[in-house]
């Protein structure tokens, strides 16, 4: 059964007839002040709380949880103990599993790396290894959503989203948070109750040939979809916009305060500045065949990511503050661990060298932070014969650049590596870290919603100091 509105009228309605409209007058002027006071362009560079190192971000995303013990958390005492009982007893077939794979101490510093990392190994001087790394959920879409949102309960704002919300942008004609190749919930890079201009921008994997000139041949790029409408020419597309835009405007005038409108016009707006700069920042051709081969680019196991991490180094270099690259080609090993993770590895380890590389020697990684996660790790014990279950109570992630100390560890899991046991880095320490270096105090950075404050770490989150350089 249907229950009809008892009300035939909104209280918008009211405040107009009621009492000669004097509390619409009255509400008129308050929204328009508050109008004013957002006017200009939202995503215009902001202050920050205090002088960050970081001035962008590149988030590596690895869905699916690699393996910590087969990576960057080195246990030599895992591989004494292969085939003993692990720590759940025998059950179940729960018998500790050494890595396939040797560890070697790597740059000045001596940081343990996996034998799979023989690129990004020769940057280890640049690396911080966070090996204490613990989530709330066992689960890939509560703890991938924990990553990016910092809750894996409710519908919040996404890390990029925070950052730009904080910051702002450099480049009024980029988004200035966009995720490419993401292959999950919306929810990881959306912006839930801030305004919509804040949410990550989407480019999927599709790629098409261009060459210089136009002409046929050449790089492939990411192909941006919905960004022009293919049966419209530039006048006609202009028109069309120009006629939304009206109709937006027209409603957002005669409704005053209408923050949904007010998203959709910003979003048309940077929209149609967008066709012209996008393009040409996702046109690889202008790259020298140097940079191609730093990043693995031209043919092979490394020619898709490593596009997608020139792309990323091209947006920031261009203003953008947050890009996120997803790599969702199956690091969750439960089975075929040592072909898997070898070939996931191999895909990305060229190409996140490259870009470190790239950065740095265009100056950029002092002040671009570079992270590389999954939503957490795995078990050192074996499962299904050749792989492991998942662990959110122990595992490794990492950053570079933008003010972290570089060849540097922090924290440690137990000897075998199943639980983090010192300087134990919750999601929301890593969140409020994140945040720290790119000047944002997370206490700070909060957005008023249904009556109370929210932030990124809810309220929780400490700032590893020990990382900061």
């Amino acid at each position: 059964m249907t229950m009809k509105n008892p009300l035939p009228f909104s209280r918008r309605s009211a405040l107009k007839s009621l009492s000669s409209g004097f509390g619409y007058m009255a509400f008129s002027a308050l929204a328009a002040e508050q109008s004013r006071a957002t006017s200009g362009n939202v995503l215009s560079p902001k202050k920050p709380h205090f002088e960050g190192r970081a001035k962008r971000v590149i988030f590596l995303n690895m869905r699916g949880a690699p393996s910590h013990v087969d990576t960057f958390d080195y246990k030599p005492r895992l591989a004494k103990d292969d085939g003993k009982a692990g720590k759940f007893g025998s059950k179940r077939g729960a018998m500790l599993m050494k890595s396939p794979w040797d560890f070697h101490r790597h740059g000045k510093s001596g940081l343990w790396i996996s034998d799979l990392f023989p690129n990004l190994a020769k940057q280890a001087d640049e690396l911080c290894l966070l090996r204490s790394m613990q989530t709330d959920q066992p689960n890939h879409p509560q703890a991938a959503l924990q990553m990016h949102t910092g809750s894996f309960q409710f519908v919040r704002p996404s890390m990029g989203a925070w950052s730009l919300y904080g910051l702002g942008s450099e480049n009024s004609n980029l988004p200035g948070f966009i995720t490419l190749n993401p292959v999950s919930s919306a929810q990881n890079y959306g912006s839930s109750f801030l305004p919509a201009i804040y949410q990550g921008t989407k480019i999927n994997s599709r790629l098409r040939r261009r060459g210089r000139g136009g002409s046929a041949g050449g790089d492939d790029v990411m192909k941006i979809p919905n960004i022009k409408s293919p049966n419209l020419n530039d006048e006609q597309h202009k028109g069309y916009l120009d006629l939304v835009q009206k109709l937006n405007k027209n409603k957002l005038d005669h409704d005053i305060h209408q923050p949904e409108v007010e998203g959709i016009i910003e979003s048309f707006e940077l929209g149609y500045r967008m066709q012209d700069e996008l393009p040409k920042k996702m046109d690889l051709s202008e790259e020298s065949a140097a940079t191609l081969k730093l990043y693995g680019i031209g043919g092979g196991a490394t020619d898709a990511f490593g596009k997608q991490c020139l792309l990323a180094r091209r947006f920031v270099e261009a203003g953008v503050r947050f890009v996120e690259i997803t790599h969702g080609s199956g690091w969750d090993q439960h089975r075929n661990l040592k072909n898997d993770l070898e070939r996931n590895c191999g895909q990305i380890d060229q190409p996140i060298a490259g870009l470190l590389a790239d950065l740095k020697r265009r100056d950029m990684l002092k002040d671009t932070l570079v992270i590389w996660a999954g939503e957490f790790g795995r078990t050192p014990h074996g499962q299904g014969g050749d792989g492991r279950d998942h662990n959110n109570k122990g595992f490794t992630t990492w950053m570079a650049g933008g003010g972290v100390k570089g060849g540097f560890s922090y924290g440690a899991t137990d000897e075998h590596g199943y639980e983090a046991v010192e300087n134990k880095m919750h999601i929301h320490d890593w969140h409020a870290t994140i945040l720290h270096l790119m000047g944002l105090d997370h206490e700070r950075l909060t957005y008023k919603y249904a009556g109370r404050d929210f932030r990124l770490t809810d309220v929780h989150g400490n700032v590893a100091k020990e990382i900061l350089a």
